[in-house]
């Protein structure tokens, strides 16, 4: 009997197993003894059966063999691994004797349990009692520091103290966990000193080095990560077989060293090893191929996995996102939900950041009502997404709706609705907002700053813009990035300051980046500087020729100042070095989906319709224009009248919009390239003599456009 109930109980037959104890406890000429007792505890525990297991233990109490160490040991494991710590210690002290197998399993069940405080000192009494100590204890307790916080960092030098003590630093198992917990602490130092020092380590030392040298890239820098990848050559070299745990560290660090041939060497070497078809392998594999853009490797090696998990497909929608790919990761959203699988709370939020770039909200109010029927609603970061998606979709007032609903707002939450208002122009907004974060004593970081400064930037507050840069780098030790400085130099030159703005970008560390030169060019533009606008335009294509935005954007500056010839030179040389500008594409989410436009397009359904209704529109402007004294008809109209019958994408999306949509419903529209003159003007007409708001999203910000103004101030 007692071998029947031991092997159901190892096959995972805790059912069987109980059964035949109950058929041993009552056959006649059987007596139960504390083998079987100790066999029935031994399913209940592993099949996570506390109420059973509460039962076995009476019977053990009725026949009077709780008292040997034999049977406590077993009632111990058993509570500590269903997860009743309370009962568990009580069985401890009542237990009349006890043996380092009590100790371990008490250690054991506080790891587990997570209760970190309690698991050190039942340790520190078992030292004081005597207790010798052994490889199981001390790996419990290793583990234990390893995944707590910093608050246990000294322990973790005083537990290696006790490994030496006790002679256990040559065992590799402890060395393998002692590696593992100084890389997760941050000692990396004594990580490395700590695998020098070991004899003959196995694959499993060599697993927990070379993990702990990519544990965070960002931190460790690329010397460590080649060192990682040297580390896997020492496998080889010395004959061992690496395991999927060495495989899935070494793909992780040559992810994030960006090394994508070492990669696909590795990616040979799990072939050749018959690890293709681990999920533990896939997930990383697809996030470097699809972080180095090799979109159709990821592709085939998703397809390739027999079993597809959800880690893998969030692994494959992430890598979409991040790729741009927003149509295929909402497709492979909806493949996933096919498959019947459930969807993590990562997965939810990185689909929304998908909505979030497309802007389309009935979509991501679908997914949010998904997250809230999945029990994911109070999720952080679900919140979080819904507050970026929002946003960016054109509709700032759900977002603040949705941080309010909110039980818990931290950084990102915080940053996420500051941002919000910035991007739409509501810089007093924004600026309420990051107050009430600061008294709600939450620390901003980068991100919190980039949304302040554009806030500043976008609603021209020059001296808080420039007061918040400061506060930034004195009182909280925030070095800024390009983006700040971007924002100092657009907040500058809005203000017309342009000559303090070039001075700025030349004494900062970014004066060879392109991209902070293009946005004081974009100011010179505005404020009809054409000889300083020159020189930077020249600055640009000296350091980046190929962009086309530079040549653009000076080509305009003549054309503003009527220097035809000077503009008509900029194109040929554009022709000369092949620079191509980037085609301008708008989009509108209506109910029948998301239906996108580039300039002239007559490749949709209802076009004849969408062209007589933009000719309607204009015809309106036409009169309105003759009739215009309130400030809205200015000189430029005449001239970029014929711009009109260009048929721009957004114009070509707005009419579409104004076709189906309701009086009520304002018209929101995104284009990927910054709106032009004409269009912004024409947006504007549009919406006084169609008496509706359009709220367009360019590259740059959001326009809110209503009876004939709008809400950038006609700075952009």
């Amino acid at each position: 009997f007692n071998l029947l109930i031991d092997a159901y109980s190892r096959s995972g037959q805790a059912d069987a197993s109980l059964e035949t104890f109950t058929r041993a406890r009552h056959s006649v000429g059987v007596k139960a003894d504390r083998f079987t007792y100790a066999a029935a505890l031994a399913a209940c525990s592993r099949a996570g059966r506390l109420r059973e297991g509460k039962a076995v233990h009476a019977l053990a109490v009725l026949e009077g063999l709780t008292g040997g160490v034999f049977v406590s040991n077993s009632l111990v494991s058993m509570y500590a691994r269903c997860g009743d710590m309370g009962q568990a210690r009580r069985v401890f002290d009542a237990a009349q004797e006890r043996d380092d197998v009590s100790w371990n399993a008490l250690v054991s069940g506080y790891v587990r349990a997570g209760a970190h405080d309690d698991m050190l000192r039942v340790f520190a009494l078992m030292r004081r009692s005597g207790i010798g100590l052994n490889s199981f204890a001390l790996g419990s307790v290793i583990k234990c520091c390893a995944g707590s916080d910093d608050s246990v960092r000294d322990i973790a030098a005083a537990v290696h103290g006790c490994v030496v003590k006790a002679g256990l630093d040559s065992d590799v198992f402890l060395a393998s966990a002692m590696v593992d917990m100084y890389a997760k602490k941050g000692a990396l130092s004594e990580a490395v000193a700590l695998f020098k020092s070991v004899h003959d380590p196995n694959v499993v030392v060599f697993n927990a080095m070379i993990a702990g040298l990519c544990r965070d890239g960002a931190a460790v820098g690329m010397d460590v990560l080649r060192e990682a990848l040297c580390l896997y050559s020492e496998v080889q070299s010395q004959g061992m077989e690496p395991t999927e745990f060495t495989f899935s560290s070494v793909i992780r660090a040559c992810n994030l060293a960006g090394d994508l041939e070492f990669g696909k060497q590795i990616h040979g070497q799990v072939i050749k090893y018959c690890f293709q078809g681990d999920d533990f392998i896939g997930s990383p594999l697809i996030d470097l191929y699809f972080n180095s853009g090799c979109m159709e490797d990821g592709f085939r090696c998703f397809r390739s996995l027999p079993k597809q998990d959800v880690v893998t497909w969030t692994a494959m929608i992430s890598g979409c996102v991040q790729n741009e790919l927003f149509e295929r990761a909402l497709t492979l959203f909806h493949e996933l939900l096919a498959a019947g699988l459930k969807p993590d709370p990562f997965t939810i939020s990185t689909v929304m950041n998908a909505c979030a770039s497309l802007a389309v909200a009935r979509t991501g109010e679908q997914i949010q009502c998904f997250a809230t029927k999945s029990g994911f609603g109070r999720f952080t970061a679900i919140g979080n997404s819904c507050i970026h998606m929002y946003a960016r979709s054109g509709d700032v007032d759900a977002a603040v709706r949705r941080f309010q609903e909110m039980e818990l707002h931290d950084v990102v939450s915080w940053s996420a609705i500051i941002s919000s208002h910035a991007q739409h122009g509501c810089a007093r907004e924004a600026l309420r907002f990051f107050s009430e974060m600061v008294d709600a004593k939450v620390v901003p970081n980068e991100i919190t700053f980039l949304g302040v400064l554009t806030a500043c930037s976008h609603g021209g507050l020059v001296d808080e813009g420039l007061r918040y840069y400061e506060i930034m780098q004195e009182e909280y030790a925030l070095s800024p990035t390009i983006k700040h400085c971007t924002c100092v130099v657009d907040l500058l030159g809005r203000a017309g300051r342009l000559g303090d703005a070039e001075a700025f970008i030349r004494d900062s560390i970014f004066h060879d980046e392109p991209v902070i030169w293009r946005s004081l060019l974009a100011s010179c533009r505005i404020h009809r500087d054409m000889e300083r606008g020159q020189l930077v335009a020249d600055r640009i294509m000296e350091l980046q020729p190929s962009s086309s935005a530079s040549y653009v954007n000076l080509y305009n500056i003549y054309l503003d100042a009527g220097e035809l010839s000077l503009a008509s030179k900029i194109r040929d040389v554009m022709k000369e070095r092949g620079v191509k500008k980037e085609p301008g594409l708008s989009w509108i989410e209506l109910r029948s989906g998301v239906h996108s436009f580039v300039a002239g397009d007559k490749s949709h359904p209802e076009s004849n319709t969408i062209y007589s209704k933009l000719a309607e529109m204009l015809s309106k402007i036409d009169k309105l224009t003759a009739t215009d004294t309130s400030g809205t008809k200015s000189d430029d109209i005449t001239r970029n009248e014929q711009s009109w019958m260009n048929w721009h994408s957004e114009k070509l999306a707005v009419a579409l919009g104004l076709i189906h949509l309701p009086q009520p419903a304002p018209i929101r529209v995104m284009k990927n390239l910054r709106v032009c003159r004409d269009c912004h003007l024409a947006m504007k007409l549009i919406s006084k003599s169609e008496n509706r708001e359009i709220i367009l999203r360019d590259a740059i910000r959001f326009h809110h456009f209503r009876d004939g103004s709008c809400s950038c101030a006609d700075y952009w």
